[in-house]
């Protein structure tokens, strides 16, 4: 009975040992949770998220929040125990790793990425917030992220609307690295910028491409953008990246940039990628990012067309939060004009 009893045990420690290893192995999934929102009306360590520098302004003591979700990054992995905890959890979401990342994604990739679309978005923000008001710009190029250790690092920063290189005036992609590429490496250029209203002038070496060893590089992401007829700043800090806040962006610009209360005083969420005519673009997460803008008082979310299907799903009260489909930011502020004067307007409904 005593060989037994100690085979038993033995048994049983295996078991549990083995259990214990394999609960612990990583499993290909990633996971999506509820992220916190920001009001675009309001502040960020004491400076206006939205500031306008040239151009008469309104401030809104209303709130227009920003919605964002909280994703295992590139690379991370989860257990089993993680997964299957965040699967019971009806305010996240498990997806497989590879719906979520490329095979190639590492962190920094990820974290550039995440740089240059939202340069992007908030350029994007800025031209159709300034297309409904019929505010003529024109097309112009910015520094979305600076590689460390590259030629134009400490010198070029993100933000930075490049304006000449070499005295040669640039306003397209196209035009930039033609001015750049063909030049032996090595060469010495000078690269015209604007930055928070000021013009500067850099001077920096070129490097060799990554992508072609023959062709010149600065080592710099660039993203589409536009000369603006007056200053419009985004101070939203570096730990929130990504096009998915573009559609409340441009409502808090245009909110604004106009007379009076766009919001009256009430809270509205929402979500979306915008393009610079102000169509809205669908996003990831929407269901947990219902779940944040309940969290912080919101009574209408703007839910882009194309993820109310996914959004009627969501873990919200439909009671205490409406749902309003958009396609264009004119949309938009005609459904949060018309919700404020009456919460029960007629407005357009998601459906499945």
């Amino acid at each position: 009975m005593r060989r037994r009893t100690w085979a038993g045990l033995l048994a049983l420690v295996l078991v549990v040992g083995l259990s214990v290893v394999a609960l612990s192995k990583p499993v290909p999934y990633a996971t999506f949770s509820p992220g916190p929102t920001v009001n675009v009306l309001g502040k960020n360590g004491g400076k206006q998220i939205i500031s306008v520098s040239g151009h008469q302004s309104y401030r809104d003591k209303g709130g227009l929040r920003l919605t964002t979700i909280i994703a295992s990054g590139a690379g991370q992995t989860i257990n089993l125990v993680e997964l299957v905890t965040a699967w019971l959890d009806p305010d996240r979401a498990v997806y497989p790793y590879n719906a979520v990342h490329a095979p190639t994604d590492t962190e920094k990739s990820v974290r550039q990425q995440s740089a240059v679309e939202m340069v992007s978005s908030q350029d994007n923000a800025v031209a159709a917030a300034l297309g409904v008001l019929d505010i003529p710009y024109q097309s112009a190029v910015k520094v979305a992220d600076v590689t460390k250790g590259g030629p134009a690092d400490g010198k070029l920063e993100a933000g930075d609307l490049i304006l000449e290189v070499n005295g040669k005036k640039v306003s397209t992609l196209d035009q930039l690295t033609g001015q750049i590429r063909p030049l032996p490496v090595g060469s010495r250029v000078t690269v015209k910028v604007r930055r928070d209203g000021r013009e500067l002038s850099e001077k920096m070496k070129t490097t060799t491409s990554p992508q072609d060893k023959k062709s010149s590089a600065l080592l710099v992401s660039i993203a589409p953008s536009y000369e603006f007829p007056f200053d419009v700043g985004l101070n939203l800090g570096e730990n929130i990246g990504g096009p998915s806040g573009g559609l409340m962006f441009a409502t808090g610009i245009y909110d604004i940039l106009t007379p009076g209360s766009l919001t009256d005083g009430k809270v509205i969420a929402g979500t979306g990628e915008i393009d610079a005519q102000g169509k809205v673009g669908e996003i990831g997460g929407i269901q947990q990012k219902l779940v944040g803008a309940q969290s912080d008082g919101a009574k209408l979310f703007l839910v882009p067309a194309g993820n109310c299907a996914e959004a009627l799903g969501g873990h919200y009260d439909p009671d205490k939060m409406r749902l309003v489909k958009v396609s264009t930011l004119e949309e938009a502020i005609a459904d949060v004009q018309a919700w404020v004067k009456d919460p029960d307007a007629k407005l357009t409904r998601c459906t499945k």
